[in-house]
């Protein structure tokens, strides 16, 4: 029985490789650890552009010191109010006046929070034993989470709520879009975006956060182009290299240009899958520093983080090799080599 396991493990996983060698064009099978292969590039290659930051710790540009009084661990909620932000429309606040976020690799259904140590230090999660809903707020939204310490943690309409230690005052926002993955609450737990949510037929009317993974829009001067699930175009950096697929944007790198993390085929419209099972070419690259990304035609692909709303292209042509994707994942405005 051992003998015979091994051998079906042997050719599962011999038929596991050869799907994807296939799927990405490599005509023999690489080394397990081929994905993995990336080199940093040069400052110089990543654009003038600054930016946000990727992950769960990025800060927003030009903020300085630590966190504001009521950003600082375990600081209470009490009684949730209703902010209207000019660019932002209505966000959720706590008692001081603080602005709430919400985490992309946190879940709502059910609720859970990724975000500890370093992370939850620039993110104070915000306790629930005391929050109640005020004016304008629904509490039927309220509810909580145990956190990974054993905390509850308040959550609007299953989202947990964080606070940013960079925003100082009341009614600050900045950690809007940081790293491309934090948002202000509205009041129903969606994403505080205003008017701009990018629609995936052509840069306006849906909200963002109805958008599938990756989706297409029709850009008036790209054309129809990539953009992810909150709106923001999809770019692809001309270093990098199919197959082996490797990575020469790394380290700071990320900081401007987050990558886009791994989508479900099924949560995509749009996107040229090329018919294959596995999808050819849509695979989950296993970058060098352990993040996951998405490619598209084998190739790894990336938001801007100078892109300030949906609909922006302002990554397009960057350093002249930073490119926004068509659908079947080739860049818009330059030729392959």
């Amino acid at each position: 029985m051992k003998t015979s396991w091994r051998s079906a493990s042997l050719v599962v996983s011999a038929v596991a490789v050869a799907a994807l060698t296939t799927a990405c064009g490599s005509e023999t099978a690489p080394p397990a650890s081929s994905q993995n292969v990336g080199a940093t590039a040069a400052a110089g290659d990543y654009g003038n552009s600054a930016g946000l930051g990727s992950g769960y710790d990025a800060g927003a540009a030009g903020q300085e010191g630590g966190a504001s009084p009521s950003a600082a661990a375990g600081a209470s909620a009490g009684e949730l109010a209703v902010a209207t932000n000019e660019e932002l429309g209505e966000l959720l606040t706590d008692s001081a006046g603080m602005t709430l976020y919400r985490f992309d690799k946190d879940t709502a259904d059910p609720p859970k929070s990724n975000c500890d140590g370093d992370c939850a230090s620039k993110w104070p999660p915000v306790p629930a034993d005391d929050a109640t809903a005020g004016k304008d707020v629904d509490s039927s939204v309220l509810g909580s989470v145990t956190r990974s310490d054993g905390t509850k943690q308040l959550t609007i309409d299953g989202w947990p709520a964080y606070r940013y230690a960079k925003d100082a005052k009341a009614g600050d926002v900045n950690g809007q879009e940081v790293g491309g993955t934090w948002y202000a609450l509205a009041p129903d737990g969606k994403k505080a975006q205003g008017g701009s949510g990018g629609g995936a037929a052509g840069g306006g009317g849906a909200e963002a956060a109805d958008l599938p993974g990756l989706s297409t829009r029709k850009d008036p001067k790209l054309g129809e182009i990539v953009i992810d699930k909150n709106g923001h175009t999809v770019y692809r950096f001309m270093k990098d290299t199919q197959w082996p697929m490797s990575t020469k944007c790394t380290g700071e790198c990320l900081d401007k240009w987050p990558v886009v993390a791994p989508v479900d085929a099924k949560d995509t419209k749009g996107i040229d899958l090329q018919g294959s099972t596995p999808n050819r070419g849509y695979v989950v690259f296993d970058r060098p520093d352990g993040i996951k990304q998405q490619s598209i035609d084998c190739v790894p692909i990336y938001t801007f983080a100078g892109d300030k709303k949906p609909g922006d292209t302002n990554g397009q042509g960057v350093g002249g090799t930073w490119f926004a994707v068509r659908p079947d994942g080739k860049p818009v405005g330059a030729s392959e080599k």
